[in-house]
């Protein structure tokens, strides 16, 4: 009786999966794969050794944000990457005080709201609506904040990301080896929809980004070194290995504490040992998706 009802639940848990799977499949028209990193654009310099900083992606946004350091309260907002870079334009950035502390180098803005890890909590992520500073949500991400997220970046245990399908969280799970899961976030009331386990491993790793719920992580050296894409996981297996090969980043012998995909720009917004670093990538689209 255990055996047969446990059978059961197996099975109920595999077509959830291919179930969810399927929606996603449906809802987004997405099945673009990274073909190539295209060149590199050294934007600034300013700010800690460590932090991030990009682009709000809702359409029509053009507002740049910047996080410095690995543990602050500090959010400063420019009105658009010419203001970010030209210090004479006008208007000045406004500097933004969150309620609560930050903590690691993983957070995003999306539809106006700030989605960054509380500080001084293993796992607890929040959502600030960034017109009046005052939290909307927030979530304790199940089985997070153990590890962190990548090696090479350690005072990052939670890493937000966004893509074409929409609000994600990286991390790492002790009892699956140490390698990277990705959670699929309601970025409305950060309810979880899934979590898939992949693979790709922590160690060696210094960031990951998203592109239509591929995972593509990047590893360098504790040294420094030349990044380079070794591993991703495709949420609906229709990215195969031999059209995702090993990439290198353009030449520049340093390491990422942060890399944010922008899915409107197609670039990489980088923060590379100090300087804010802009990668234009290359996409190639899939005709026939199919779901296993």
């Amino acid at each position: 009786m255990e055996e047969a009802l446990l059978e059961q639940q197996i099975q109920a848990a595999e077509l959830d999966q291919l179930q969810k799977k399927a929606r996603i499949k449906v809802e987004k028209d997405c099945n673009k794969a990274l073909s190539e990193i295209k060149s590199l654009k050294i934007v600034k310099k300013t700010g800690d050794t460590h932090g991030c900083w990009f682009k709000d992606p809702t359409e029509g946004s053009a507002k740049v944000y910047l996080l410095s350091g690995i543990r602050n309260r500090t959010l400063v907002e420019y009105p658009s990457l010419r203001s970010f870079t030209d210090r004479t334009a006008t208007p000045q950035a406004t500097v933004l005080q969150l309620p609560f502390q930050w903590q690691g180098t993983g957070h995003v803005v999306y539809n106006g709201f700030i989605f960054y890890h509380k500080a001084d909590t293993p796992n607890q992520i929040m959502k600030v609506d960034l017109l009046n500073g005052t939290v909307v949500d927030s979530t304790l991400l199940p089985g997070a904040g153990r590890l962190p997220v990548y090696s090479l970046n350690p005072n990052t245990y939670l890493d937000l990301a966004v893509d074409e399908l929409g609000l994600w969280v990286i991390h790492a799970d002790p009892e699956y080896e140490g390698n990277l899961v990705i959670t699929k976030l309601d970025k409305g009331n950060l309810a979880v929809e899934y979590t898939w386990d992949t693979r790709c491993r922590s160690r060696d790793a210094e960031g990951a980004f998203l592109i239509c719920g591929t995972l593509y992580v990047v590893y360098n050296t504790r040294y420094g070194g030349r990044s380079t894409i070794q591993c991703f996981y495709d949420i609906r297996d229709t990215v195969h290995r031999d059209e995702s090969p090993v990439m290198f980043f353009p030449k520049r012998y340093t390491s990422h504490s942060s890399i944010h995909y922008h899915p409107g720009d197609k670039q990489l917004y980088a923060w590379d040992d100090g300087y804010q670093t802009i990668y234009r990538v290359e996409t190639q689209r899939h005709d026939q998706v199919t779901v296993e």
